[in-house]
């Protein structure tokens, strides 16, 4: 396990310790879901098992060190690589008598990995068999702990609806500090930059139109935020309870501002090990 440890300035009412994974990429089917996602799982277990640990052993190691240690898990997309019943079986049994919350991410409901443009029609498709295997509401939850309110917003297709934006609101009026926990990170220009070092696109969340210039059409249309997307993000960056933006997806690791100051922090993928340990205070 590649473990990092943080400690992050929200205002807590007392200090606790909470464990920040993401994206562990679970692929496994059976003839339950038929030959085609049989072989799906085949390819991209192959493709996700480093030095011989799969996702899976990993995931096992992290969820053993939060209950050796007490810790909460905040969970934040891409847990399981496709849906199936063998991934999410696994997922729920991993999960099962552990304290976690979970953002959700676009992985949860992918059927085959990429075999269609995703949006909120191909998303309720499978959306109640998903949900029905977690804990918590997968599109918009909170929780509070120890006087912090995490709050978690589905964004896994890079857009806010207007709905999304009233929720949020209506925590906000709690009064208590709140920590976002997103699968796609917010854009950031440096964030930006570092993607775009590596890939086509930068998979962020409110990257501008005049950024996109580079991106091919599927992945503009993807990404390009709409109004209420916008107008999600401008709340965030003008609401002064917002104390943290905990994210995932992009298989990276990053920690940096946002443009209202406050910090973003970005877990790497847990099938390369890693897990943050973050001490709120």
């Amino acid at each position: 396990m590649r473990l990092v440890k943080t400690r992050i300035d929200v205002g807590a009412g007392k200090p606790f310790r909470a464990l920040h994974l993401s994206d562990n990429h679970l692929c496994y089917a059976d003839m339950r879901d038929g030959q085609r996602k049989v072989d799906l799982a085949g390819r991209r277990h192959a493709a996700f098992s480093r030095d011989g640990a799969t996702p899976e052993a990993l995931l096992n190691e992290h969820l053993t060190y939060a209950r050796e240690n007490g810790l909460p898990v905040l969970y934040t997309g891409d847990l399981i690589d496709f849906v199936s019943y063998q991934n999410l079986e696994r997922a729920k049994a991993a999960l099962d008598g552990l304290d976690y919350f979970m953002a959700v991410g676009n992985h949860e409901f992918s059927l085959y990995v990429g075999e269609a443009f995703e949006d909120v029609p191909y998303k309720m498709r499978s959306y109640d068999l998903v949900q029905s295997f977690f804990g918590n509401d997968l599109l918009f939850d909170s929780r509070e702990m120890f006087g912090v309110n995490f709050v978690a917003v589905d964004d896994g297709y890079y857009r806010f609806d207007a709905r999304q934006l009233e929720r949020l609101k209506a925590e906000a009026a709690k009064g208590l500090p709140i920590v976002l926990m997103l699968h796609n990170p917010l854009h950031t220009d440096a964030l930006y930059d570092m993607m775009m070092k590596v890939h086509p696109c930068a998979y962020l969340t409110g990257t501008p139109a005049a950024m996109m210039a580079g991106y091919d059409d599927y992945r503009r249309r993807q990404q390009l935020p709409d109004e209420d997307t916008l107008a999600f993000i401008d709340y965030v960056y003008s609401q002064p309870l917002i104390r943290a933006v905990l994210a995932g997806h992009l298989h990276a690791e990053w920690e940096g501002p946002l443009p209202s100051g406050v910090t973003q922090y970005v877990a790497d993928s847990g099938y390369h090990g890693y897990a943050r340990e973050i001490e709120f205070i």
